[in-house]
């Protein structure tokens, strides 16, 4: 019988050999690539500056506010809940974006009634994508409070800049309580956006990555976009633009259904362009946008021809999973889960253009055409289906990149 001099070691040792069993069983994978350590101890949002400032600019108001279950002061507080109870001012009208105030539903949603408030939520995501006349007509102000995902495609960008065209119309102040871009506010990347292809998917023509917050977008609109709103930004108090959502020590509140942790939203560009395609992405799996497949994919076959091309900060795996959303809702699918293992090297574009291309060759047969809807330049698509080396067709981007920097240039609000 062994002897230790301590409960403590004998547990200690017990714990090493069972989790050396365990590795050479290959019951435990590779560790996931670790996020950065915080380095902000706290991030002041644009509420909770708001709320510092004890709502100074609003007093006397009738408050509408645009926002959804992303919207929280620092103590976790609806921001709801945080205006309906300041003193001096009256909110008297929710609106939601898509997936709802709640940032649950998949699908378009109806009006509706707050519960602790009794106050009418009005969907921006259901039968209209602007406010109407009739849902501001009690409204003074109009405050926007939601945290964005950092991608061009996301719908959050065109609601605020619908409702900031509406509330120009009508001569309503327009304020942004801004966020933190979660993928930091410096890397951009992606194809801008053909001028013939705005839509709610994609309201101006910028990249896919952009490196804007919510406000810094606000003032770009404004201008650029000659919407002429009385726009204010209560700017953030301790966030750098070199800071992604988990340097900054607030909490990841999902702003879709989807988007569950921060891993998944530096994921999400690259692969989000493929679901337009003929490919699961992972939706209706535990680990949405980090997986990508189909039934008709062979995965071994695939994850070893994207492993072949030694992509920067990212490796494959071969996958089987069965999603219960669609477009194989309920479907074997054979494919690749993605791993980030470098984050400062890994370009979520790039990553999306080298799958692409690797199913196209090894797949010809598959229709592809879906693939421009997201990513919304005809050149990068057309590249792309003649076979251009993914490296090229980044390189393509770098003069419309550099025009956009210049022009954000201008707007930015933190260092």
């Amino acid at each position: 019988m062994f002897r230790y001099r301590s409960l403590a070691a004998f547990l200690a040792w017990v714990s090493v050999a069972i989790f050396s069993v365990w590795m050479q069983a290959g019951q435990i994978a590779a560790p996931q690539a670790q996020p950065p350590s915080p380095r902000v101890s706290h991030v002041r949002v644009g509420i909770d500056v708001l709320e510092e400032q004890h709502f100074r600019l609003l007093r006397g108001k009738r408050i509408g506010l645009i926002t959804n279950q992303t919207g929280v002061d620092w103590r976790g507080r609806r921001t709801i809940d945080v205006i309906a109870h300041a003193s001096g001012v009256k909110l008297v009208a929710l609106f939601s974006p898509e997936h709802g105030i709640g940032a649950k539903a998949n699908a378009p949603v109806g009006d509706s009634v707050d519960g602790p408030t009794d106050l009418p939520i009005y969907s921006l995501y259901g039968n209209v994508r602007r406010p109407t006349e009739a849902m501001l007509n009690n409204v003074d102000v109009l405050v926007f409070d939601i945290q964005d995902a950092g991608v061009r495609f996301y719908t959050y960008v065109t609601t605020m800049a619908y409702c900031m065209e509406e509330a120009a119309k009508r001569k309503i102040p327009f304020f942004v309580l801004d966020r933190p871009n979660p993928l930091g506010g410096e890397v951009i990347e992606g194809p801008t956006l053909d001028p013939d292809r705005t839509s709610f998917t994609g309201y101006f023509p910028m990249p896919v990555r952009y490196a804007m917050t919510m406000g810094e977008f606000a003032q770009m609109f404004n201008a650029e976009n000659h919407i002429g709103a009385d726009l204010y930004v209560m700017t953030m108090q301790g966030w750098h633009r070199r800071d992604t959502y988990d340097q900054t020590g607030l909490p990841w509140i999902p702003p879709s259904p989807n988007l569950r942790t921060v891993n998944a939203v530096f994921l999400y560009p690259g692969v989000e362009i493929l679901q337009a395609g003929e490919e699961s992405v992972g939706r209706g799996t535990d680990t949405p946008f980090e997986l990508v497949g189909a039934p008709w994919i062979h995965s071994a076959e695939l994850a070893a021809a994207l492993n072949s091309r030694n992509i920067p900060g990212v490796s494959f795996a071969p996958a089987q999973f069965t999603p219960s959303e669609d477009p194989y809702n309920g479907k074997l699918c054979q494919g690749v889960r993605i791993r980030v293992t470098e984050r400062d090297s890994f370009r979520s574009m790039r990553m999306g253009l080298e799958i692409a291309h690797v199913l196209h060759q090894l797949y010809p047969s598959h229709l592809y055409a879906g693939w421009n809807i997201l990513l919304g330049s005809q050149s990068t698509f057309e590249r792309l289906i003649h076979g251009d080396a993914p490296a090229d067709i980044v390189a393509s981007w770098s003069a419309d990149l550099d025009k956009f920097r210049k022009m954000r240039e201008k707007y930015l609000l933190y260092k």
